[in-house]
């Protein structure tokens, strides 16, 4: 069976749904064993170096202003509230008085899509994901890299 290269992350267009921001990376699950999205979601974030997860609740919340909730939780993926559970779909979210941020991860027989969605609360909101994004999308196909790394 052919292995999915991390390489193979690509970004995706997909639809805003209502967001004022979205964003998505989508990669083949070609070779690689069967894992819920919640599964893939605690991976990419939580089966991190410590180091590396305190720089990223420190972004969220030093700099984004994300209220995160417990580090450990079966309600939380590091810290983002859990608001849709499946085995195929998780949503978690975290919001800051600026902004609304929701990561999705879906995954099927062929594929995973993590995709961001976010809603500003004015021009304050706007300006800081501006400020973010760029950081947003290099940190995610390098999480999601790593990801597959670990399951593979």
């Amino acid at each position: 069976m052919a292995r999915t290269s991390t390489s193979a992350i690509r970004r995706v267009r997909v639809e805003p749904a209502g967001a004022h921001f979205a964003s998505a990376f989508a990669l083949p699950l070609a070779g690689l064993p069967r894992r819920t999205a919640e599964e893939w979601a605690r991976t990419t974030f939580e089966d991190t170096p410590a180091l590396l997860r305190a720089l990223l609740r420190a972004g969220w919340s030093g700099v984004l202003g994300l209220r995160l909730g417990p580090r450990v939780s079966a309600r939380h993926v590091i810290g983002w509230r859990t608001v849709v559970s499946g085995p195929d779909r998780i949503a978690v979210e975290a919001r800051a008085p600026s902004l609304t941020v929701r990561n999705v991860v879906t995954v099927d027989a062929v594929r995973l899509l993590w995709a961001t969605y976010v809603n500003f609360e004015g021009r304050s909101g706007r300006m800081l994901w501006s400020l973010a994004a760029p950081v947003h999308h290099l940190a995610v196909p390098l999480l999601l890299g790593r990801a597959v790394r670990r399951t593979a």
